[in-house]
Protein backbone atom coordinates (compact mmCIF):
# COMPACT_ATOMS: atom_id res chain seq x y z
CA UNK A 1 0.00 0.00 0.00
CA UNK A 2 1.17 3.51 -0.81
CA UNK A 3 1.19 5.46 2.47
CA UNK A 4 1.23 9.25 2.89
CA UNK A 5 1.29 10.92 6.32
CA UNK A 6 0.30 14.57 6.73
CA UNK A 7 1.11 16.04 10.14
CA UNK A 8 0.65 19.49 11.61
CA UNK A 9 -0.60 21.51 14.53
CA UNK A 10 -4.14 22.70 15.17
CA UNK A 11 -5.52 24.73 12.24
CA UNK A 12 -2.33 24.21 10.26
CA UNK A 13 -4.21 23.12 7.14
CA UNK A 14 -3.31 19.44 7.43
CA UNK A 15 -6.83 18.15 6.72
CA UNK A 16 -7.27 20.40 3.70
CA UNK A 17 -3.87 19.30 2.36
CA UNK A 18 -4.73 15.61 2.82
CA UNK A 19 -8.01 16.17 0.99
CA UNK A 20 -6.11 17.86 -1.83
CA UNK A 21 -3.76 14.87 -2.13
CA UNK A 22 -6.67 12.44 -2.05
CA UNK A 23 -8.46 14.31 -4.83
CA UNK A 24 -5.23 14.33 -6.85
CA UNK A 25 -4.91 10.53 -6.64
CA UNK A 26 -7.53 10.15 -9.37
CA UNK A 27 -9.16 7.32 -7.38
CA UNK A 28 -12.51 7.14 -5.62
CA UNK A 29 -11.98 8.52 -2.12
CA UNK A 30 -13.17 6.78 1.05
CA UNK A 31 -13.02 9.01 4.12
CA UNK A 32 -12.45 7.44 7.55
CA UNK A 33 -13.63 9.88 10.23
CA UNK A 34 -12.32 9.48 13.78
CA UNK A 35 -13.54 12.66 15.51
CA UNK A 36 -16.26 12.46 18.18
CA UNK A 37 -19.34 14.17 16.75
CA UNK A 38 -21.14 14.19 20.14
CA UNK A 39 -19.02 17.13 21.30
CA UNK A 40 -20.76 20.38 20.16
CA UNK A 41 -17.57 22.27 19.25
CA UNK A 42 -16.14 19.25 17.46
CA UNK A 43 -19.43 18.75 15.63
CA UNK A 44 -19.12 22.25 14.18
CA UNK A 45 -15.62 21.52 12.92
CA UNK A 46 -16.77 18.23 11.45
CA UNK A 47 -19.56 20.05 9.64
CA UNK A 48 -17.02 22.36 8.00
CA UNK A 49 -14.94 19.39 6.85
CA UNK A 50 -17.97 17.65 5.39
CA UNK A 51 -19.10 20.72 3.48
CA UNK A 52 -15.79 21.12 1.66
CA UNK A 53 -15.49 17.46 0.69
CA UNK A 54 -16.83 16.37 -2.72
CA UNK A 55 -20.26 14.74 -2.37
CA UNK A 56 -19.17 11.63 -4.23
CA UNK A 57 -16.66 10.70 -1.52
CA UNK A 58 -17.84 7.89 0.72
CA UNK A 59 -17.49 8.27 4.49
CA UNK A 60 -17.30 5.84 7.38
CA UNK A 61 -16.85 6.52 11.09
CA UNK A 62 -14.10 4.59 12.85
CA UNK A 63 -15.50 3.26 16.11
CA UNK A 64 -12.85 0.66 16.82
CA UNK A 65 -9.92 -0.89 15.01
CA UNK A 66 -8.18 1.15 12.33
CA UNK A 67 -7.11 -2.00 10.54
CA UNK A 68 -10.70 -3.27 10.41
CA UNK A 69 -11.94 0.07 9.09
CA UNK A 70 -9.26 0.02 6.42
CA UNK A 71 -10.09 -3.55 5.44
CA UNK A 72 -13.76 -2.57 5.03
CA UNK A 73 -12.94 0.27 2.62
CA UNK A 74 -13.97 -0.14 -1.03
CA UNK A 75 -11.40 -1.90 -3.19
CA UNK A 76 -9.34 0.42 -5.35
CA UNK A 77 -10.14 3.52 -3.31
CA UNK A 78 -7.83 6.13 -1.89
CA UNK A 79 -8.50 5.94 1.85
CA UNK A 80 -8.18 9.17 3.83
CA UNK A 81 -7.96 8.69 7.60
CA UNK A 82 -8.56 11.93 9.52
CA UNK A 83 -7.14 11.84 12.02
CA UNK A 84 -4.87 9.80 14.24
CA UNK A 85 -4.96 11.99 17.37
CA UNK A 86 -8.77 11.92 17.83
CA UNK A 87 -8.82 8.16 17.27
CA UNK A 88 -6.25 7.63 20.05
CA UNK A 89 -8.10 10.00 22.38
CA UNK A 90 -11.43 8.24 21.76
CA UNK A 91 -9.88 4.80 22.31
CA UNK A 92 -8.32 5.97 25.56
CA UNK A 93 -11.61 7.49 26.70
CA UNK A 94 -13.53 4.30 25.99
CA UNK A 95 -10.92 2.30 27.90
CA UNK A 96 -11.25 4.58 30.93
CA UNK A 97 -7.73 5.98 30.65
CA UNK A 98 -8.88 9.47 31.68
CA UNK A 99 -10.65 8.25 34.81
CA UNK A 100 -9.24 7.89 38.30
CA UNK A 101 -8.08 4.41 39.19
CA UNK A 102 -6.85 3.55 35.70
CA UNK A 103 -3.93 1.24 36.46
CA UNK A 104 -0.45 1.27 34.96
CA UNK A 105 -0.80 -2.30 33.65
CA UNK A 106 -4.04 -1.37 31.93
CA UNK A 107 -2.28 1.57 30.34
CA UNK A 108 0.55 -0.65 29.10
CA UNK A 109 -1.85 -3.11 27.47
CA UNK A 110 -3.83 -0.27 25.90
CA UNK A 111 -0.63 1.28 24.58
CA UNK A 112 0.46 -1.99 22.97
CA UNK A 113 -2.98 -2.58 21.43
CA UNK A 114 -3.26 0.86 19.89
CA UNK A 115 0.30 0.91 18.59
CA UNK A 116 -0.24 -2.55 17.11
CA UNK A 117 -3.35 -1.30 15.33
CA UNK A 118 -1.43 1.66 13.93
CA UNK A 119 1.39 -0.63 12.79
CA UNK A 120 -1.14 -2.69 10.85
CA UNK A 121 -1.85 0.38 8.71
CA UNK A 122 1.72 0.48 7.50
CA UNK A 123 1.64 -3.24 6.71
CA UNK A 124 -1.61 -3.19 4.70
CA UNK A 125 -1.52 -4.42 1.11
CA UNK A 126 -2.63 -2.61 -2.04
CA UNK A 127 -4.34 0.71 -2.61
CA UNK A 128 -3.49 4.12 -1.24
CA UNK A 129 -3.77 5.48 2.29
CA UNK A 130 -3.42 9.06 3.51
CA UNK A 131 -3.26 9.57 7.28
CA UNK A 132 -3.74 12.93 8.99
CA UNK A 133 -2.01 13.24 12.36
CA UNK A 134 -1.37 15.95 14.89
CA UNK A 135 2.20 16.97 15.53
CA UNK A 136 3.08 15.50 18.92
CA UNK A 137 3.96 18.38 21.20
CA UNK A 138 6.37 21.29 20.87
CA UNK A 139 8.39 20.98 24.05
CA UNK A 140 5.93 21.48 26.95
CA UNK A 141 4.63 18.31 28.62
CA UNK A 142 1.03 18.26 29.88
CA UNK A 143 0.79 18.33 33.70
CA UNK A 144 -1.55 15.32 33.98
CA UNK A 145 -0.66 11.68 33.36
CA UNK A 146 -3.53 10.83 30.92
CA UNK A 147 -2.63 13.72 28.62
CA UNK A 148 1.03 12.69 28.71
CA UNK A 149 -0.02 9.14 27.85
CA UNK A 150 -1.99 10.46 24.86
CA UNK A 151 0.99 12.49 23.73
CA UNK A 152 3.33 9.51 24.08
CA UNK A 153 0.98 7.31 22.10
CA UNK A 154 0.52 9.88 19.37
CA UNK A 155 4.23 10.61 19.05
CA UNK A 156 5.13 6.94 18.83
CA UNK A 157 2.34 6.25 16.34
CA UNK A 158 3.36 9.13 14.07
CA UNK A 159 7.01 8.06 14.10
CA UNK A 160 6.02 4.49 13.33
CA UNK A 161 3.87 5.49 10.35
CA UNK A 162 6.42 8.00 9.10
CA UNK A 163 9.13 5.35 9.05
CA UNK A 164 6.96 3.22 6.76
CA UNK A 165 5.49 6.01 4.64
CA UNK A 166 6.23 6.79 1.01
CA UNK A 167 5.63 10.47 1.71
CA UNK A 168 5.50 12.61 4.85
CA UNK A 169 4.43 16.25 4.87
CA UNK A 170 4.50 18.69 7.78
CA UNK A 171 2.03 21.55 7.45
CA UNK A 172 3.24 24.97 8.54
CA UNK A 173 0.78 27.87 8.20
CA UNK A 174 -1.00 26.10 5.40
CA UNK A 175 2.24 25.31 3.54
CA UNK A 176 3.50 21.74 3.04
CA UNK A 177 7.01 20.84 4.16
CA UNK A 178 8.02 17.56 2.52
CA UNK A 179 10.15 15.61 5.03
CA UNK A 180 12.98 13.38 3.92
CA UNK A 181 14.80 12.77 7.18
CA UNK A 182 17.77 14.95 6.22
CA UNK A 183 16.75 17.81 8.48
CA UNK A 184 17.50 20.41 5.81
CA UNK A 185 14.75 22.76 4.76
CA UNK A 186 14.27 26.29 3.61
CA UNK A 187 11.73 28.73 2.32
CA UNK A 188 11.35 28.61 -1.42
CA UNK A 189 8.92 29.77 -4.05
CA UNK A 190 6.02 27.83 -5.53
CA UNK A 191 5.17 27.74 -9.21
CA UNK A 192 2.51 30.33 -8.49
CA UNK A 193 5.07 32.63 -6.88
CA UNK A 194 3.96 32.01 -3.29
CA UNK A 195 6.42 30.90 -0.60
CA UNK A 196 6.54 27.15 -0.19
CA UNK A 197 8.57 25.35 2.46
CA UNK A 198 10.06 21.97 1.65
CA UNK A 199 13.19 19.94 2.14
CA UNK A 200 15.63 19.43 -0.68
CA UNK A 201 14.85 15.84 -1.62
CA UNK A 202 12.34 13.13 -0.89
CA UNK A 203 13.64 9.66 -1.77
CA UNK A 204 10.23 8.04 -1.99
CA UNK A 205 8.01 7.96 -5.03
CA UNK A 206 4.77 9.19 -3.49
CA UNK A 207 1.19 8.27 -4.27
CA UNK A 208 0.33 5.59 -6.83
CA UNK A 209 3.76 5.56 -8.36
CA UNK A 210 6.37 2.98 -9.38
CA UNK A 211 9.59 4.95 -9.75
CA UNK A 212 11.25 2.23 -11.83
CA UNK A 213 8.42 2.34 -14.35
CA UNK A 214 8.65 6.11 -14.58
CA UNK A 215 12.33 5.78 -15.53
CA UNK A 216 11.72 3.11 -18.19
CA UNK A 217 12.47 4.11 -21.80
CA UNK A 218 12.50 2.56 -25.25
CA UNK A 219 16.28 2.34 -25.68
CA UNK A 220 16.40 -0.48 -23.12
CA UNK A 221 14.26 -2.65 -25.43
CA UNK A 222 16.82 -2.59 -28.24
CA UNK A 223 19.31 -5.45 -28.55
CA UNK A 224 22.34 -5.42 -30.87
CA UNK A 225 21.22 -6.35 -34.36
CA UNK A 226 17.51 -5.70 -33.77
CA UNK A 227 15.42 -3.80 -36.28
CA UNK A 228 14.69 -0.68 -34.29
CA UNK A 229 11.01 0.22 -34.01
CA UNK A 230 11.39 0.97 -30.29
CA UNK A 231 13.36 4.23 -30.19
CA UNK A 232 11.53 7.20 -31.71
CA UNK A 233 14.66 8.73 -33.28
CA UNK A 234 14.74 9.07 -37.07
CA UNK A 235 16.98 6.41 -38.60
CA UNK A 236 20.18 7.12 -40.49
CA UNK A 237 22.04 9.34 -38.06
CA UNK A 238 22.53 13.11 -38.31
CA UNK A 239 22.43 14.77 -41.77
CA UNK A 240 25.68 15.66 -43.49
CA UNK A 241 25.41 19.42 -42.84
CA UNK A 242 25.08 18.71 -39.14
CA UNK A 243 28.02 16.31 -39.15
CA UNK A 244 30.14 19.05 -40.71
CA UNK A 245 29.07 21.54 -38.06
CA UNK A 246 29.89 19.07 -35.30
CA UNK A 247 33.33 18.27 -36.74
CA UNK A 248 34.07 21.99 -37.07
CA UNK A 249 33.16 22.48 -33.44
CA UNK A 250 35.48 19.68 -32.35
CA UNK A 251 38.32 21.12 -34.44
CA UNK A 252 37.85 24.70 -33.29
CA UNK A 253 36.66 24.68 -29.71
CA UNK A 254 36.55 21.38 -27.85
CA UNK A 255 39.26 22.63 -25.51
CA UNK A 256 37.09 25.58 -24.40
CA UNK A 257 34.10 25.68 -22.09
CA UNK A 258 30.76 25.74 -23.92
CA UNK A 259 29.47 29.16 -24.99
CA UNK A 260 25.73 29.15 -25.60
CA UNK A 261 25.41 32.69 -26.95
CA UNK A 262 25.39 31.75 -30.67
CA UNK A 263 22.80 29.03 -30.16
CA UNK A 264 20.62 31.33 -28.03
CA UNK A 265 20.75 34.10 -30.63
CA UNK A 266 19.89 31.72 -33.49
CA UNK A 267 17.00 30.08 -31.63
CA UNK A 268 15.59 33.44 -30.56
CA UNK A 269 15.61 34.60 -34.20
CA UNK A 270 14.03 31.34 -35.39
CA UNK A 271 11.08 31.64 -33.02
CA UNK A 272 10.87 35.46 -32.98
CA UNK A 273 11.62 35.55 -29.26
CA UNK A 274 14.05 37.52 -27.13
CA UNK A 275 17.36 35.93 -26.22
CA UNK A 276 16.39 36.23 -22.56
CA UNK A 277 13.58 33.74 -23.24
CA UNK A 278 15.85 30.93 -24.52
CA UNK A 279 17.37 28.39 -22.12
CA UNK A 280 19.49 25.62 -23.74
CA UNK A 281 19.33 22.34 -21.84
CA UNK A 282 20.82 18.88 -21.89
CA UNK A 283 17.87 17.61 -23.92
CA UNK A 284 14.23 18.29 -23.16
CA UNK A 285 14.49 15.76 -20.34
CA UNK A 286 16.80 18.03 -18.37
CA UNK A 287 14.35 20.90 -18.79
CA UNK A 288 11.68 18.71 -17.18
CA UNK A 289 14.01 17.98 -14.29
CA UNK A 290 14.63 21.71 -13.78
CA UNK A 291 10.94 22.43 -13.24
CA UNK A 292 10.44 21.27 -9.63
CA UNK A 293 13.57 23.01 -8.40
CA UNK A 294 12.86 26.20 -10.35
CA UNK A 295 9.12 26.51 -9.78
CA UNK A 296 8.53 24.68 -6.46
CA UNK A 297 4.92 23.74 -7.23
CA UNK A 298 2.58 22.62 -4.46
CA UNK A 299 0.52 20.36 -6.72
CA UNK A 300 1.59 19.47 -10.26
CA UNK A 301 -0.73 17.96 -12.84
CA UNK A 302 0.89 15.57 -15.34
CA UNK A 303 -1.21 14.74 -18.39
CA UNK A 304 -0.89 11.03 -19.21
CA UNK A 305 -0.04 8.83 -20.97
CA UNK A 306 3.11 10.84 -21.59
CA UNK A 307 6.88 10.92 -21.34
CA UNK A 308 7.31 10.07 -17.68
CA UNK A 309 10.48 11.96 -16.77
CA UNK A 310 8.44 15.02 -15.83
CA UNK A 311 6.55 13.10 -13.16
CA UNK A 312 9.69 11.29 -12.05
CA UNK A 313 11.42 14.63 -11.49
CA UNK A 314 8.48 16.06 -9.56
CA UNK A 315 8.21 13.07 -7.26
CA UNK A 316 11.96 12.96 -6.67
CA UNK A 317 11.70 16.54 -5.42
CA UNK A 318 8.78 15.70 -3.12
CA UNK A 319 6.09 17.41 -5.21
CA UNK A 320 2.56 16.04 -5.05
CA UNK A 321 1.37 14.92 -8.49
CA UNK A 322 -2.13 14.67 -9.91
CA UNK A 323 -2.43 12.43 -12.95
CA UNK A 324 -4.78 13.72 -15.63
CA UNK A 325 -5.57 10.82 -17.91
CA UNK A 326 -6.23 11.21 -21.62
CA UNK A 327 -9.26 9.18 -22.71
CA UNK A 328 -8.58 6.56 -25.41
CA UNK A 329 -12.22 6.74 -26.48
CA UNK A 330 -11.74 10.45 -27.24
CA UNK A 331 -8.63 9.81 -29.28
CA UNK A 332 -6.44 10.66 -26.27
CA UNK A 333 -7.40 14.33 -26.70
CA UNK A 334 -6.37 16.61 -23.85
CA UNK A 335 -9.27 17.78 -21.67
CA UNK A 336 -8.19 20.99 -19.88
CA UNK A 337 -11.25 20.75 -17.64
CA UNK A 338 -9.87 17.57 -16.08
CA UNK A 339 -6.92 19.42 -14.53
CA UNK A 340 -7.51 20.02 -10.80
CA UNK A 341 -8.21 23.67 -10.07
CA UNK A 342 -5.61 23.69 -7.30
CA UNK A 343 -2.77 22.54 -9.59
CA UNK A 344 -0.20 25.33 -9.92
CA UNK A 345 1.85 23.49 -12.56
CA UNK A 346 0.58 21.55 -15.57
CA UNK A 347 2.84 19.47 -17.84
CA UNK A 348 1.37 18.30 -21.14
CA UNK A 349 3.01 16.86 -24.25
CA UNK A 350 2.09 18.07 -27.73
CA UNK A 351 2.33 15.87 -29.72
CA UNK A 352 1.92 13.46 -26.85
CA UNK A 353 3.95 10.30 -26.51
CA UNK A 354 3.15 7.43 -26.84
CA UNK A 355 -0.21 8.21 -28.50
CA UNK A 356 1.15 10.79 -30.95
CA UNK A 357 -1.90 12.97 -30.26
CA UNK A 358 -1.67 16.53 -31.56
CA UNK A 359 -3.85 18.93 -29.59
CA UNK A 360 -4.95 22.33 -30.88
CA UNK A 361 -3.43 25.37 -29.25
CA UNK A 362 -6.85 26.39 -27.92
CA UNK A 363 -7.08 23.23 -25.78
CA UNK A 364 -3.67 23.89 -24.24
CA UNK A 365 -4.37 27.56 -23.60
CA UNK A 366 -7.64 26.63 -21.88
CA UNK A 367 -5.56 25.02 -19.11
CA UNK A 368 -4.10 28.39 -18.09
CA UNK A 369 -5.18 29.83 -14.74
CA UNK A 370 -3.98 32.69 -12.54
CA UNK A 371 -1.15 31.42 -10.37
CA UNK A 372 -0.48 28.41 -12.60
CA UNK A 373 2.44 27.66 -14.93
CA UNK A 374 1.68 25.69 -18.10
CA UNK A 375 4.54 23.60 -19.52
CA UNK A 376 4.09 22.20 -23.03
CA UNK A 377 6.60 19.53 -24.04
CA UNK A 378 6.97 19.93 -27.82
CA UNK A 379 9.85 17.46 -28.18
CA UNK A 380 8.14 15.89 -31.23
CA UNK A 381 6.66 19.07 -32.73
CA UNK A 382 9.48 19.49 -35.24
CA UNK A 383 8.34 16.19 -36.80
CA UNK A 384 4.95 17.72 -37.63
CA UNK A 385 4.89 19.62 -40.96
CA UNK A 386 3.93 23.21 -40.33
CA UNK A 387 3.89 22.65 -36.54
CA UNK A 388 0.15 23.30 -36.07
CA UNK A 389 -0.83 23.84 -32.44
CA UNK A 390 2.66 24.90 -31.38
CA UNK A 391 2.98 27.58 -28.72
CA UNK A 392 6.65 28.16 -29.46
CA UNK A 393 6.02 31.61 -30.92
CA UNK A 394 3.60 32.75 -28.21
CA UNK A 395 4.85 35.18 -25.59
CA UNK A 396 2.79 34.19 -22.57
CA UNK A 397 3.78 35.17 -19.05
CA UNK A 398 2.80 31.79 -17.60
CA UNK A 399 3.82 29.30 -20.29
CA UNK A 400 7.04 27.35 -20.88
CA UNK A 401 7.60 25.45 -24.12
CA UNK A 402 10.19 22.67 -24.30
CA UNK A 403 11.84 21.60 -27.55
CA UNK A 404 14.37 18.96 -28.59
CA UNK A 405 16.43 18.08 -31.67
CA UNK A 406 17.21 14.60 -30.38
CA UNK A 407 14.64 12.75 -32.48
CA UNK A 408 14.40 14.74 -35.68
CA UNK A 409 18.16 15.11 -36.24
CA UNK A 410 19.06 11.67 -34.84
CA UNK A 411 21.47 12.94 -32.17
CA UNK A 412 20.24 11.33 -28.92
CA UNK A 413 23.81 11.11 -27.66
CA UNK A 414 24.28 14.87 -27.83
CA UNK A 415 21.21 15.79 -25.72
CA UNK A 416 20.28 19.00 -27.55
CA UNK A 417 17.21 20.72 -26.20
CA UNK A 418 15.96 24.07 -24.98
CA UNK A 419 13.18 25.85 -23.15
CA UNK A 420 11.34 28.97 -24.28
CA UNK A 421 9.88 30.94 -21.39
CA UNK A 422 9.08 34.51 -20.36
CA UNK A 423 12.22 36.13 -18.90
CA UNK A 424 11.23 35.74 -15.21
CA UNK A 425 10.56 32.01 -15.61
CA UNK A 426 13.57 31.55 -17.89
CA UNK A 427 15.78 33.11 -15.23
CA UNK A 428 14.44 30.70 -12.62
CA UNK A 429 15.28 27.79 -14.90
CA UNK A 430 18.82 29.11 -15.40
CA UNK A 431 19.23 29.56 -11.65
CA UNK A 432 18.90 25.81 -11.01
CA UNK A 433 20.58 24.61 -14.21
CA UNK A 434 24.00 22.96 -13.74
CA UNK A 435 26.88 24.97 -15.20
CA UNK A 436 27.69 24.20 -18.85
CA UNK A 437 24.58 22.08 -18.99
CA UNK A 438 24.47 22.01 -22.79
CA UNK A 439 27.78 20.80 -24.21
CA UNK A 440 29.58 22.44 -27.13
CA UNK A 441 28.40 19.88 -29.69
CA UNK A 442 24.79 20.18 -28.60
CA UNK A 443 25.00 23.97 -28.80
CA UNK A 444 26.53 23.72 -32.28
CA UNK A 445 23.64 21.47 -33.35
CA UNK A 446 21.08 23.94 -31.98
CA UNK A 447 22.74 26.86 -33.76
CA UNK A 448 23.11 24.99 -37.06
CA UNK A 449 19.52 23.73 -37.10
CA UNK A 450 18.06 27.09 -36.15
CA UNK A 451 19.31 28.69 -39.37
CA UNK A 452 18.00 25.84 -41.56
CA UNK A 453 14.21 25.86 -41.12
CA UNK A 454 13.67 24.60 -44.68
CA UNK A 455 15.92 21.57 -44.12
CA UNK A 456 14.17 20.81 -40.85
CA UNK A 457 10.83 21.05 -42.65
CA UNK A 458 12.04 18.32 -44.99
CA UNK A 459 12.79 16.16 -41.95
CA UNK A 460 9.20 16.63 -40.78
CA UNK A 461 7.87 15.55 -44.18
CA UNK A 462 10.00 12.42 -43.99
CA UNK A 463 8.65 11.61 -40.52
CA UNK A 464 5.08 12.01 -41.77
CA UNK A 465 5.70 9.85 -44.83
CA UNK A 466 7.20 7.02 -42.77
CA UNK A 467 4.37 7.16 -40.21
CA UNK A 468 1.66 7.16 -42.86
CA UNK A 469 3.29 4.15 -44.50
CA UNK A 470 3.32 2.33 -41.15
CA UNK A 471 -0.32 3.28 -40.55
CA UNK A 472 -1.32 1.76 -43.90
CA UNK A 473 0.31 -1.54 -42.97
CA UNK A 474 -1.16 -1.58 -39.48
CA UNK A 475 -4.64 -0.96 -40.91
CA UNK A 476 -4.45 -4.34 -42.64
CA UNK A 477 -3.95 -6.31 -39.43
CA UNK A 478 -6.96 -7.93 -37.74
CA UNK A 479 -7.65 -7.32 -34.06
CA UNK A 480 -5.31 -4.34 -33.86
CA UNK A 481 -6.43 -0.85 -32.85
CA UNK A 482 -4.59 2.38 -33.63
CA UNK A 483 -5.17 6.05 -32.89
CA UNK A 484 -4.50 9.15 -35.02
CA UNK A 485 -0.89 10.24 -34.58
CA UNK A 486 1.17 13.23 -35.67
CA UNK A 487 4.76 12.20 -34.88
CA UNK A 488 6.90 9.33 -36.20
CA UNK A 489 5.29 6.54 -34.18
CA UNK A 490 1.95 4.83 -33.62
CA UNK A 491 0.30 3.52 -30.47
CA UNK A 492 -1.45 0.20 -30.99
CA UNK A 493 -3.60 -2.09 -28.87
CA UNK A 494 -3.42 -5.83 -29.53
CA UNK A 495 -5.36 -8.71 -27.96
CA UNK A 496 -2.26 -10.26 -26.39
CA UNK A 497 0.56 -7.82 -25.96
CA UNK A 498 3.13 -10.15 -24.35
CA UNK A 499 2.63 -12.73 -27.11
CA UNK A 500 2.97 -10.11 -29.83
CA UNK A 501 6.05 -8.71 -28.17
CA UNK A 502 7.63 -12.16 -27.91
CA UNK A 503 6.96 -12.88 -31.58
CA UNK A 504 8.54 -9.61 -32.65
CA UNK A 505 11.56 -10.19 -30.45
CA UNK A 506 11.99 -13.67 -31.84
CA UNK A 507 12.12 -12.10 -35.31
CA UNK A 508 14.71 -9.56 -34.18
CA UNK A 509 12.32 -6.63 -34.11
CA UNK A 510 12.24 -4.26 -31.14
CA UNK A 511 9.15 -2.20 -30.26
CA UNK A 512 8.29 -0.24 -27.14
CA UNK A 513 6.03 -1.98 -24.59
CA UNK A 514 3.74 0.79 -23.37
CA UNK A 515 2.61 -0.60 -20.00
CA UNK A 516 4.97 1.75 -18.15
CA UNK A 517 3.03 4.76 -19.44
CA UNK A 518 0.38 5.67 -16.84
CA UNK A 519 -3.06 4.72 -18.11
CA UNK A 520 -1.87 2.05 -20.56
CA UNK A 521 -1.47 -1.68 -20.12
CA UNK A 522 0.49 -4.71 -21.34
CA UNK A 523 -1.54 -4.91 -24.56
CA UNK A 524 -0.40 -1.47 -25.71
CA UNK A 525 2.70 -1.14 -27.90
CA UNK A 526 4.36 1.95 -29.33
CA UNK A 527 5.80 1.31 -32.77
CA UNK A 528 8.25 3.73 -34.40
CA UNK A 529 7.88 4.13 -38.15
CA UNK A 530 10.78 3.33 -40.43
CA UNK A 531 11.21 2.95 -44.18
CA UNK A 532 8.68 1.02 -46.31
CA UNK A 533 10.63 -2.25 -46.28
CA UNK A 534 11.10 -2.19 -42.51
CA UNK A 535 7.44 -1.28 -41.90
CA UNK A 536 6.28 -4.11 -44.17
CA UNK A 537 8.43 -6.69 -42.39
CA UNK A 538 7.17 -5.58 -38.98
CA UNK A 539 3.56 -5.77 -40.17
CA UNK A 540 4.07 -9.28 -41.54
CA UNK A 541 5.58 -10.58 -38.28
CA UNK A 542 2.96 -8.83 -36.17
CA UNK A 543 0.17 -10.10 -38.43
CA UNK A 544 1.28 -13.71 -37.91
CA UNK A 545 1.40 -13.15 -34.16
CA UNK A 546 -2.15 -11.79 -34.22
CA UNK A 547 -3.33 -14.88 -36.11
Amino acid sequence: MSLTVVIGGTRSGKSARAEQLAAASGLPVHYLATADSTDPSMAERIRGHVERRPPEWSTAEVNGSLAEALAAAPAGACVLLDGLGPWIATAMHRAGAFEEGFETEQGRRLHERLIGDVAALGDADGGELIVVAEEAGQGVLPPDAPSRAWLDLLGEAVQLLSARADRVEFMVAGRPLALDGSGSAGEETSAAGAPAVRSHFVPHTGINCDHNELRSHGDTELRPGDADHAVNVLAGGPPEWLREALHATLDAGAERYPDESAAVTALAALHDRDAAEVVPTNGAAEALWLLPAALRPRLAACVHPAFTEGEAALRAHGVAVARVQRDAERGFAFDPGAVPDEADLVIVGNPASPSGTLDPAAALLAARRPGRVLVVDEAFMDMVPGEPGSLVGERLEDTIVLRSLTKSLAIPGLRAGYALAPPPLAERLRAVRPPWSANALALAALAAAAVRPDVCADVAERARSEREDLERWLATLPGLRTWPAAANFCLVHVPDGPAALAALRAAGIAVRPAASFPGLGPNHLRITARGPAENERLAQVLGKALG
